[in-house]
């Protein structure tokens, strides 16, 4: 059972915490469909069920992953709660353990798996989506 927040303030800011439609995701799905790209949005993990992929490429089979640093371990950016420190630290720690368990089951259907931090540009981003879902076409420069 989770721990309840250390403070209404808290409780408050990780209620509003967005889990998809972030303003990257949004960024980088506007640039991928201003290119002619096609995708899903949170499908479900082939095979794995409670799992979505952020975007989804069904027909060159990549799936595209937008990670928060917080909650997905940035080596660069990650924090650890000072309060109920143990209980975050098991948590954030299943959640890296999740994601590995994720792409190396994607991997192994033959799936191609492109995992991105939040701190990534959403321009940086959906050029290598894209140079990945259409490797023969150059991608175009500027905004879509």
């Amino acid at each position: 059972m989770p721990p309840t927040a250390s403070s209404p303030a808290v409780a408050a800011r990780m209620s509003r915490q967005a889990s998809r439609d972030t303003a990257q995701e949004l960024a980088v799905r506007r640039l991928l469909f201003g290119w002619g790209l096609r995708y899903r949005v949170n499908a479900p993990v082939p095979g794995m069920p409670r799992r979505t992929v952020d975007i989804l490429f069904r027909g060159p089979r990549v799936a595209v992953f937008l990670d928060g640093c917080f909650w997905h371990g940035c080596p660069e950016h990650a924090t650890s709660p000072k309060a109920n420190s143990d209980w975050w630290r098991t948590k954030l720690d299943r959640n890296v353990a999740r994601d590995l368990e994720t792409t190396e089951h994607l991997t192994a259907e033959g799936w191609t798996v492109l995992r991105f931090w939040e701190h990534e540009t959403p321009a940086d981003i959906a050029a290598t989506v894209r140079a990945t879902v259409r490797p023969d076409e150059p991608t175009p420069q500027g905004p879509a």
